[in-house]
C-alpha cells in the first residue's frame, strides 16, 4: 500500500515513529549527580562534623537526600526526551511537569552540528544543535550515540538543502 511518504522519513501513516535517548545519557547524567553528591554530604558532613561536633555531622544527609531524590528526577527527566523525523520537520518533545514540543522545518534550518564534551566523549554520546533564522527555535538533542548523531546532522543538512532551495 503506497502511504505517499518517502521512505527513510520515519513516518507510519499519520503518527510520527518517536526514538528516545539512548541510556548513556541517564547513566552520565547519574553518575556526575553521584560524584556531585558525595563531595556535597563529605563537605556537609566533615566541616560542622570537626567544627562543632560529632552530631553535626549527620548535616550529610541533606544532599544525600537531594540527590536521591534528584536521581529519581533525572530518570523521569530522560523518559520525557523524543525526537522524531517527519516529512517536512523534525519534532523534539522534552519535559515532565512543563511539556515542551519543538518544531523544526527543514526548510529553516540554517546550521546542524554535533557537539561532544570530554564527559560525553567519555561516555560514548554526542548532541546534535540545530539552529534556525528564528532564534527562538533553535532546538538540541543531548546524548545520541555519536553515529546516530552524525547520520541525524547529514539527513537534516541534506533535507534542509533542499527544502531551502525552493524559497
Amino acid at each position: 500500500m503506497e502511504t505517499g511518504i518517502p521512505a527513510g522519513t520515519g513516518m507510519t501513516g499519520d503518527e510520527p515513529e518517536w526514538r528516545g535517548l539512548p541510556p548513556g545519557l541517564l547513566r552520565m547524567r547519574r553518575l556526575l549527580l553521584a560524584v556531585w553528591t558525595a563531595a556535597l554530604a563529605l563537605a556537609a558532613g566533615l566541616l560542622p562534623g570537626l567544627l562543632a561536633g560529632p552530631a553535626w555531622a549527620a548535616c550529610a544527609l541533606l544532599p544525600v537526600a537531594l540527590g536521591a531524590w534528584g536521581w529519581r528526577l533525572l530518570g523521569r527527566n530522560w523518559r520525557s526526551w523524543r525526537y522524531a523525523e517527519r516529512a517536512d520537520d523534525l519534532l523534539i518533545s522534552r519535559g515532565v511537569l512543563w511539556r515542551e514540543q519543538t518544531v523544526v522545518p527543514y526548510g529553516r534550518m540554517q546550521l546542524v552540528e554535533v557537539t561532544s564534551g570530554p564527559v560525553e566523549r567519555w561516555f560514548g554520546l554526542a548532541g546534535v544543535q540545530l539552529h534556525t533564522a528564528a532564534a527562538a527555535t533553535d532546538a538540541a538533542i543531548p546524548g545520541l550515540e555519536p553515529a546516530e548523531a552524525e547520520r541525524l546532522r547529514d539527513r537534516l543538512t541534506e533535507l534542509g538543502e533542499a527544502r531551502s532551495a525552493g524559497l
